[in-house]
């Protein structure tokens, strides 16, 4: 293009010199007659040259022209083609650069910007399916949460019915544990009074006991006159008969009276052993109520331990009566809470959903863009795949795990087994977009990059990527 218009600027000044020199020669010819000979004479020669100027500047001008339609129309038309393909989402088209001038460089740009989109729809492809895994990942355990938490909120509500009654039953056994209280310090009232009664019988039969034997002193002092008035008696009738005839009068007032002496001493002995079995059976009752004694004296004791510890056990259940509305009162907060934590996990489960939808549009956008390397695609959707089996599985241990989990949670308390189910993905989702970066460097080279026929080439090498 350049030598095409060197060549004719050439030839215009040429043509402007050749022009110059032959009027520069018809004014040094002077007259008008000989001018108009000598134009005459070289019309013929000014024609052929006129002529041959003329079709060389035609030639020069195809030339030129079709040079400038080889070279900028012709590509400009290809470029165009390349935008409207790239505009259409088709990034599969192989751009070619012919030449190395501005259009070249034009070329050039657009490989590589085609090129940095093909990374990037490759990396939004990556990451919305690292991100859709996430948020299927996200939504299952959201679902396996709001399960979880509706279980733990209907055993909070059946432990808040239990500790309900619990709290009946308390202050039921509080209530008759204050009647017994009641009951136990009547009792021991009753057992002092009870006391007090067998002191005073003590004292009672100490009295007759006492009594008896200044009865059976007296009664010695009966037998004694007894015995002096039978020896009195043996006495007189001794001088009775020593009398004689004149003392049988006074032998018999002797007999009389030493019978009423032997009398007197039987009824003094009779009364004797009488007032011996009294005293026997006197010592034997009062032996018998000092035992009583000390027996309600123990039972006094007793009973006053018992009201005691009906005291204590008063105290503790007013104190667990307490405990328990608290404990309740704990448990329907931790109820309220846990219907709290149930919408939340409804509403992060919906905003997981919404994502998810959001993915798959973005998803759908992006699916717009047909871009080399499937490859690398497939091999990242292979790795999400492999993750959700193993999540899959995970998942499946752990439901054949919940009866047992449940059955221990209901002899203890419940175990929450959720997080240790879904740390393992979450690990690999955080690894993801690192290893999904990482491939998609490492696999950039094998992008492949058809020409606009639409055949697709295997690109080898970095040589194949563009054509200079």
């Amino acid at each position: 293009m350049t030598f095409c218009i060197a060549a004719l600027m050439a030839l215009t000044v040429a043509m402007a010199g050749w022009a110059l020199y032959y009027f520069h020669d018809l004014l040094a010819l002077g007259s008008g007659d000989k001018v108009l000979s000598t134009l005459q004479a070289q019309q013929s020669t000014f024609n052929i040259v006129l002529t041959a100027v003329l079709v060389l500047a035609v030639l020069l001008g195809l030339a030129a022209i079709s040079y400038f339609f080889r070279r900028v129309v012709r590509p400009l038309g290809d470029f165009a083609a390349y935008f409207d393909a790239i505009a259409k989402g088709d990034l599969t088209q192989r751009i070619r650069v012919l030449t190395a001038n501005e259009i070249g460089d034009l070329f050039e740009s657009l490989g590589r910007m085609q090129e940095s989109l093909v990374k990037t729809t490759t990396t939004v492809r990556l990451g919305l399916e690292e991100i859709h895994a996430g948020a299927q990942e996200i939504a299952q355990g959201n679902t396996n949460i709001s399960s979880r938490t509706e279980e733990q909120a209907a055993s909070l509500q059946q432990t808040a019915a239990s500790m309900e009654q619990l709290a009946g039953t308390v202050r039921q056994n509080a209530d008759n544990a204050q009647q017994a209280n009641q009951l136990a310090a009547t009792a021991s009232d009753v057992a002092h009074r009870g006391g007090s009664a067998v002191n005073e019988v003590v004292a009672t039969m100490q009295g007759i006991s006492a009594s008896s034997n200044k009865i059976s002193d007296i009664v010695g002092v009966i037998d004694s006159i007894a015995f002096q008035t039978n020896i009195l008696a043996l006495n007189a009738a001794v001088e009775a008969a020593r009398a004689g005839e004149q003392g049988k009068g006074f032998a018999v007032v002797a007999a009389e009276v030493r019978a009423l002496a032997q009398r007197s001493a039987q009824a003094a002995r009779e009364i004797t052993a009488l007032i011996e079995d009294s005293v026997r059976k006197v010592t034997e009752g009062s032996s018998q109520v000092e035992r009583a004694g000390a027996t309600m004296q123990e039972i006094v004791d007793s009973v006053r331990r018992v009201t005691d510890i009906m005291g204590e056990i008063t105290a503790a259940t007013i104190e667990q009566s307490s405990g328990i509305d608290q404990v309740n009162r704990a448990v329907s907060q931790m109820d309220e809470t846990t219907q709290y934590n149930a919408r939340l996990v409804e509403q992060a489960a919906l905003a997981s959903s919404g994502l998810s939808e959001q993915v798959t549009k973005v998803n759908q956008a992006i699916a717009f863009f047909r871009s080399p390397g499937t490859e690398v695609i497939d091999v990242s959707a292979r790795r999400v795949a492999n993750r959700r089996s193993v999540n899959a599985s995970t998942s499946e241990s752990e439901q054949r795990r919940s009866p047992s989990l449940k059955s221990s949670a209901a002899a203890s308390k419940p175990a929450g087994t959720a997080t240790k189910g879904l740390s393992a993905p979450a690990t690999a989702r955080a690894a993801a977009p690192a290893k999904a970066s990482a491939a998609a460097q490492d696999d950039s080279q094998r992008l492949l990059r058809p020409d606009l026929s639409g055949k697709q080439n295997a690109a080898s090498s970095d040589d194949d990527w563009e054509e200079f």
